[in-house]
This record gives structure tokens, sequence and C-alpha cells, in this order.
């Protein structure tokens, strides 16, 4: 498939998409505590969605059972809700996404429930802080790879992390997962152009050990080779018309954390 390049108005309707699930997020973020089952909060996931006039798009997606992915400590991505129950010191790693007229917008967050260990915390903001790295050097004009590079670069800059290899970002729009396939690594000028209307889902995957990772019985979930943690963060955003950036799915578009990289985001959205 080619890559989908959107109009200001299919980038409104995104940003309808997008803060659904940054809302939903928000909300899942505020409800955890300890004791809670990660099927207690898929029910507030499903019920805010609902309110919200979306529908899911990961529920029934190639048949995952859920509205939300929930993945908990040596689990790094597509865990699914159940009868499990969260405690104290778990990194909880929430992926949702959400669909308004047709258009998606794709999320994720990884939450320390309670005290966490610093090691364990640190790794969250290390994931976090190469999601908003690569997220600004996906400027207009930039290529693909850059993003990737990026993220890379910091990530190995504050310890000795593994970057998960078989999965990366993605372009997004009337599908939830389009091309181009986005690295978390990788060397920096090559690729496509990224260009006004172009949109991508930028989630950087990390483990305290290794990056090899191994998916369990359910076909599903995704967990650590060696058990080490993981963290999961992802964001949606768009080159606007203007050659600015905005991000999707961040409820303040993006303004705070690009703005303190020195990125200016478009007023257009």
């Amino acid at each position: 498939m080619a890559i989908q390049i959107k109009t200001l108005d299919q980038l409104k309707l995104m940003r309808r998409a997008g803060l659904v699930v940054g809302q939903t997020l928000e909300l899942l973020r505020q409800s955890m505590k300890p004791g809670m089952t990660t099927d207690a909060l898929d029910a507030i996931a499903a019920a805010h969605i609902k309110r919200a006039g979306a529908t899911s798009n990961f529920l029934n997606y190639h048949g995952f059972p859920a509205v939300i992915c929930v993945s908990i400590n040596d689990e790094i991505v597509h865990g699914i809700p159940g009868a499990r129950v969260i405690e104290e010191g778990d990194i909880v790693s929430i992926d949702c996404g959400a669909i308004i007229d047709g258009w998606h917008g794709d999320a994720a967050v990884s939450i320390g429930v309670g005290t966490v260990n610093s090691e364990d915390q640190k790794l969250m903001d290390v994931c976090e802080e190469s999601m908003w790295r690569g997220i600004a050097a996906g400027k207009n004009r930039a290529k693909l790879s850059d993003i990737g590079y990026a993220i890379e670069q910091y990530t190995n800059s504050q310890g000795t992390y593994g970057i998960l290899r078989e999965y990366g970002g993605h372009g997004i729009g009337t599908e939830m997962h389009q091309e181009p396939h986005v690295l978390n690594f990788g060397k920096a000028g090559q690729g496509p152009e990224i260009v006004p209307g172009l949109v991508l889902a930028i989630e950087p995957m990390i483990t305290r050990g290794s990056e090899r990772t191994k998916v369990l019985g359910d076909d599903w979930t995704v967990v650590s080779i060696d058990g080490s943690r993981g963290a999961h963060f992802e964001h949606t955003y768009c080159i606007a018309p203007d050659g600015k950036p905005f991000v999707l799915t961040a409820i303040d578009g993006g303004k705070a954390e690009l703005g303190r990289l020195g990125v200016e985001i478009s007023d257009l959205l």
C-alpha cells in the first residue's frame, strides 16, 4: 500500500479520534491502583470510548478480544486484559485506539503503580523521552529513518537498554496500521521524506535487558526473553499543511513537550 497523505479536514477528524485516545489513557492513569484487575481497566476504557461517540480499533482486530492492550512488567506489548491483579510497584503499559468517522487514533503509555523501583522509573522516563525526541526529529522534509536514529541515540545515551527490533511505529489513517513501518533504531537520512499530510504513530519499546522477545501461548502477549521489565510509549502525530508538527493524541497537541525541545507545533489543528 502507498503512503496515505491526509488533507487538513482529514487531519481534523484524526484529531477528534486522537483526543478520545488521549483522554481515555488519562482516565486510565487516574483510575489505576493496586488491587484492580486488568479487565477492570478494559471496562473503563470501553465505556469512555463509547461515551465519546467513538469505536475501538483494537476490539476484534485480527481476533484481539479487548479494547486496550494491558502489559505488565516483562510483558512489553499486546497483553490481553483479564483477571490479573495489578500490584504495587508494577509497570503497566496500556495501548489504546479509537475510530471516529473512519479515522484512527493510537497511543500508549507506561504507568508505574504506587512506589516504583528507581531503575524502573528511569526505564519509563527514557522510553517516553525517546518518543518525544523521535517526534521532534520527524520534522517536515526530514527522512523517515531520522526518527529511529533519534530514538536509538537518546536511549543508548541513558544506559544499557534493549530496543525491540521486531516491533515499531507505523503510518495510520483510514486503517490503524499503514505504510510506512517506523523503526526505533538505525541510520539517519534514509527512507521516504516526511511531508505535510503524513501521519505516523511513533512507539519506542525498550527493556532493562535484552531486546529479544517471545510471544506467549495466547498468540498476543510479547514478553522479554530474559524476564526483564519493559516500557512502551506511543503518540500519533502529523505534519500539518503549514509544515509544523501536531501530536494528534496529546491533549495539548504536544505543545509542552515539543516546545521544551525547541519545536513549535501547528496552530491549524
